[in-house]
């Protein structure tokens, strides 16, 4: 089985990727189409010329990585993606090769961790409309796309883990629940910027608190993207 698993940034990928990894019968691979992203949009993140160096800028190859033998031999394979990395003009159509998962965050608490780590975000940097359209691409062409919200799992990760693996057809292991600290070698290079308090961990966080309050000038993204949460969020898996 390929599992796409397309999130935005802060939304609990990082350690979902370590979950799946910890079964021992996955592959996984850390958002393969990042050094594309970046060459194709221009922007200036953290640490891109790093990012450049260490993976193939060219999607066509991506994919066809994405599509090739499973690494290790293993009988899973687990990709990371961030959805804003699928840009206008990358093909979408290996989207059908793969069961396809929809991981959601509230946008609050998206916008205040990512702006934490870089300043200003837009729209298209936190990747909730370009879930929503990566979702109705999955849903039109016959797929049965499962949506999974990560506040749901930091409430109860063995239920959450245990539906969701029911859901695409994987057996559940408790497995999933813990992993090694200090980050997995599947990580990006990128990691040493974003990963600190996951590469801390040894499994899922406990449950979140309030909202963030989102400065005046975050407001607007904030409006924006609530639609998009809002509409994936009422068919998500359900926690009771």
């Amino acid at each position: 089985m390929r599992i796409a698993m397309w999130s935005g940034p802060r939304n609990l990928s990082t350690a979902m990727m370590y979950a799946f990894a910890a079964r021992g019968d996955c592959a996984v691979v850390d958002e393969p189409l990042y050094a594309a992203y970046l060459a194709q949009t221009g922007l200036d993140h953290p640490m891109r010329e790093a990012i450049l160096a260490a993976q193939s800028a060219d999607p066509d190859r991506v994919i066809g990585d994405l599509l090739g033998d499973i690494p290790g031999g293993k009988p899973h394979f687990y990709q990371k993606h961030m959805s804003q990395h699928m840009l206008p003009g990358i093909d979408r159509s290996w989207q059908g090769q793969m069961r396809n998962v929809f991981l959601i965050r509230h946008p609050a608490r998206v916008i205040a961790s990512y702006a934490a780590k870089r300043e200003n975000p837009v729209l298209d940097d936190i990747g909730f409309r370009q879930q929503a359209e990566l979702f109705d691409l999955a849903t039109a062409s016959g797929d049965e796309p499962v949506v999974i919200d990560s506040h749901d799992i930091r409430d109860d990760p063995a239920t959450m883990l245990e539906r969701l693996c029911d859901a695409i057809g994987l057996p559940f292991t408790i497995d999933m629940l813990l992993w090694p600290a200090g980050g997995h070698p599947a990580d990006g290079v990128w990691a040493e910027h974003w990963y600190g308090a996951v590469h801390r961990s040894t499994g899922f966080a406990e449950p979140e608190g309030d909202l963030p309050e989102i400065p005046d000038a975050l407001r607007p993204v904030l409006d924006a993207a609530m639609p998009h949460y809002d509409r994936l969020q009422a068919v998500a898996l359900p926690l009771g």
